[in-house]
């Protein structure tokens, strides 16, 4: 799942990402609205956690500009404002959640994690195909009986793939919903983690390589 976090407090902001990643989430960071907007017009993205006071082009009006979109992402909004008109005016905007701050980070995750299921994703954030299951609530993962021991990065990478369905996930793709902005796409990373991944999984394999093109559980 890649996540766009909208914030002008730099510490929070880094915070929040830093926070998400641990979760196996790829973050990307805009400091003010105008950066925001044109993020959101080069990447697509699940979920925006929109700070609503922002530096020149509010969080309103990002808000406000992204309900427009036909595919736009979910919207979760966050003030320093605690009254109930506020929360009223949010979700009069089109934002699809609130978060007062200070906020408790567990509930951030859990918001963040319940908006990237509205889009027609199963209720359940259970993943499985054959023996091997993921739950990405509690960062785990199975293979039958065995615990897996992977990394955070391992993990986003299983989520990528196990949520295709069976369906090929291109280089691109993983790059863009594994990593986030800093990705260097000429890199060994990606193809790093999956060697890892993929030894981890153990026998029989369990990943395709489809050469030049990108990877699949079949």
């Amino acid at each position: 799942m890649r996540v766009l976090v909208v914030e002008d407090e730099a510490d929070l902001a880094d915070a929040v990402a830093r926070g998400l990643r641990e979760w196996n989430l790829a973050v990307d960071v805009a400091r003010d609205g105008e950066e925001a907007l044109h993020r959101l017009d080069v990447f697509d993205y699940e979920v925006v956690v929109l700070d609503r006071d922002l530096p020149g082009v509010s969080g309103d009006e990002v808000c406000r500009r992204l309900i427009g979109r036909p595919h736009r992402p979910r919207v979760l909004m966050l003030t320093a404002a605690g009254s109930t008109g506020d929360v009223v005016d949010g979700f009069a905007l089109g934002a699809d959640d609130y978060l007062r701050k200070p906020f408790d980070f567990a509930e951030l995750v859990a918001r963040v994690t319940a908006l990237s299921r509205r889009d027609g994703r199963p209720a359940s954030p259970m993943l499985a195909r054959g023996e091997l299951v993921l739950d990405p609530l509690k960062r785990e993962a199975r293979r039958g009986d065995r615990d897996l021991g992977l990394t955070p990065k391992e993990l986003g990478v299983l989520r990528v793939l196990l949520e295709a369905d069976g369906a090929v996930v291109t280089h691109e793709e993983l790059l863009v919903r594994a990593w986030d902005e800093h990705a260097n796409p000429f890199s060994t990373a990606m193809r790093m983690v999956v060697m890892t991944l993929r030894r981890k999984l153990g026998d029989p394999p369990v990943i395709e390589t489809l050469r030049g093109f990108g990877y699949r559980i079949p």
